[in-house]
């Protein structure tokens, strides 16, 4: 398949598949410092570094949230809300419910 008969979702696609990451190590006071400040201002550390640099950062479309969950996690968790451990859809689900929880609570801890 040549670039021209890439499907169009793709083609917009292209230009992120062919980012490169580049991984910084620092002690923790200088990644702790970037993990504040993009909390702070409501980015990735990775926004917060192209914003340090003065690279664009676009506002993500739908912000989200991400953990690496490994067939023993899933395991776990599965014992943990009392759910088949193959039902991964129903354990996401509880995980959702669970941080949606914590969310709610945490807002109304800081607002009352």
């Amino acid at each position: 398949m040549s670039k021209k008969d890439l499907p169009e979702n793709w083609k917009i696609s292209e230009r992120s598949i062919r980012a490169i990451q580049v991984a910084f190590e620092f002690g923790t006071g200088v990644s702790e410092a970037i993990r504040r400040e993009a909390n702070k201002n409501g980015l990735s550390t990775s926004d917060q570094i192209r914003k340090l640099v003065q690279l664009d950062v676009k506002t993500p479309k739908r912000p989200r949230l991400t953990v690496s969950l490994n067939e023993d996690d899933y395991r776990k968790l599965a014992q943990r809300y009392g759910l088949d451990a193959l039902d991964k859809a129903a354990i996401r689900e509880a995980i959702r419910q669970e941080l949606i929880a914590f969310g709610r609570g945490r807002v109304e801890e800081s607002s009352g």
